[in-house]
């Protein structure tokens, strides 16, 4: 029997699911009722291992909840998915689509499934429960306001409002901080070179031309023999033979004297226009 991974989109209101083999598609709530339905129903599907895009935050409570509830879950570069998408031809921008590329990528890649220690598991567990909890205090007050209180019962129930949501910010930020130092935080992992039909010099390429990749992902591409074989220029699509100087900076110099010592740029030209640090022109391609 085949494996049964699933990719998730997640979004502020709701979470897109795709399911492979099957290909199988769900949409449910990004709220409490949703995410619970969500668990049953990856268990009863027998789910392998569950992807989710890194994407500002929205996916740490669901991927906590989902670890908590014993679920292999991986949570992936963006940039990478959609480096991986791009080499596959799919550029159509929709929700599901994404949520069966992202459960495509894990399929080609294998990335490792890391279990959560047990410890870990308790940890996230607790947050997800005092979410819970407080999210049902904050129903219940507003719930109050809505029977039309005196001005003292009003002002009682925004200020334990108001206490609430801090407390629930909190929460959030203590399960995003306990979901990136976890296994499950794969959002570094470089993945894309291993997928089927997608070697080094695609992988290189897709991942440098991805403005998303921050400086250190960037310096590790360019570090890598599919960045020195050479690469294709953004400008004009064309091959080019790459060297020291196509390389992108992983470091700002610290100093004229610095810049000028390391730079075989500057070596190599002598002119007083050649000789501009970085960053106080751009070279012409």
């Amino acid at each position: 029997m085949d494996a049964v991974i699933v990719g998730i989109d997640v979004a502020k209101d709701k979470l897109d699911v795709g399911v492979r083999p099957s290909g199988e598609r769900f949409v449910v709530s990004r709220d409490e009722a949703g995410i619970e339905g969500l668990k049953q129903r990856l268990g009863e599907l027998r789910a392998s291992v569950v992807g989710l895009e890194a994407t500002g935050g929205y996916e740490a409570v669901v991927a906590a909840s989902l670890s908590a509830a014993g679920l292999s879950v991986v949570v992936v570069n963006p940039a990478q998915v959609r480096a991986f998408a791009k080499a596959l031809g799919k550029r159509a921008k929709t929700d599901p689509i994404d949520a069966a590329v992202i459960a495509h990528f894990l399929e080609a890649t294998k990335p490792e499934v890391r279990p959560l220690p047990d410890d870990a598991t308790r940890h996230l567990d607790d947050l997800v429960s005092r979410r819970s909890q407080i999210l049902t205090m904050i129903t219940a007050e507003q719930q109050r306001k809505k029977h039309h209180p005196s001005k003292r019962m009003l002002a009682s129930i925004e200020r334990l409002l108001a206490a609430l949501q801090r407390e629930l910010s909190d929460l959030d930020g203590q399960i995003r901080e306990a979901i990136q130092a976890s296994p499950v935080w794969r959002e570094k992992d470089r993945l894309l070179e291993s997928a089927p039909g997608v070697g080094p010099a695609i992988a290189g390429r897709r991942l440098a031309e991805t403005p998303e990749l921050g400086a250190l992902d960037r310096c590790q591409v360019a570090s890598s023999p599919a960045w020195r074989r050479g690469r294709v220029s953004r400008a004009s699509g064309r091959a080019r033979a790459s060297s020291a100087a196509d390389a992108p900076a992983c470091a700002a110099p610290s100093s004229w004297a610095q810049w000028r010592r390391s730079s075989p740029i500057a070596r190599s030209r002598p002119s007083t226009r050649a000789l501009s640090p970085p960053g106080k022109r751009r070279w012409s391609r």
